[in-house]
C-alpha cells in the first residue's frame, strides 16, 4: 500500500474538466516518484496515498488541489520589441530563465499595439484537472 516513503511508479491519463485529454504516459515511462516528499502535486499525491498495485483509480482536483487559481499579479506587460516577431500570436510559448536560473515557460496572453501581455502563471493554472491513474508499483522506502 502507498505510503509516506514509499517509491511508487504509476501510469496516467490527464484530462480537463471537459474530458479533453492534456497528457498521458500510457504505453510510455511511468512516472516514479518517492510519496510524501512533494515530488508530485499535493492533491494527487493525496489521491494516491493508500492505494495498491494495479488499483486503478480516477482522482479530480480542484485548481487549489493542483496548480492552485490563475495569478493576477503574474502577468507582465513589456514592450513588443523584447518579444521575436514570429511569438507575437496569442498563446505562444516563450522559454525564459527564472529567479533560480531554471527554465521557466512563459505564453503570451494578449498582443497590443507597442506591448505584449506574458502570462507566468502555470499552463493548468485555474483548472479543475481529471487523473485517471494506475498504480505499476510499490516499494517500501526509508521515511
Amino acid at each position: 500500500m502507498i505510503r509516506d516513503g514509499s517509491v511508487v511508479r504509476f501510469e496516467y491519463t490527464l484530462s480537463d474538466e471537459n474530458g479533453e485529454i492534456i497528457q498521458s504516459n500510457k504505453g510510455k515511462d511511468p512516472v516514479t516518484y518517492t510519496h510524501g516528499q512533494h515530488e508530485v502535486i499535493s492533491g494527487l499525491e493525496k489521491g494516491l496515498s493508500g492505494m495498491e498495485v494495479n488499483e486503478q483509480k480516477s482522482i479530480r482536483l480542484q485548481p487549489e488541489e493542483a496548480y492552485g487559481p490563475v495569478d493576477a499579479k503574474a502577468f507582465k506587460e513589456v514592450p513588443k520589441t523584447e518579444i521575436p516577431a514570429e511569438a507575437l500570436k496569442v498563446g505562444t510559448p516563450l522559454s525564459a530563465r527564472g529567479p533560480e536560473g531554471d527554465d521557466v515557460i512563459i505564453h503570451v496572453s494578449e498582443v497590443k499595439q507597442k506591448t505584449v501581455i506574458l502570462d507566468f502563471n502555470h499552463p493548468l493554472a485555474g483548472k479543475t484537472l481529471n487523473f485517471d491513474v494506475k498504480v505499476l508499483a510499490i516499494q517500501p522506502g526509508e521515511f
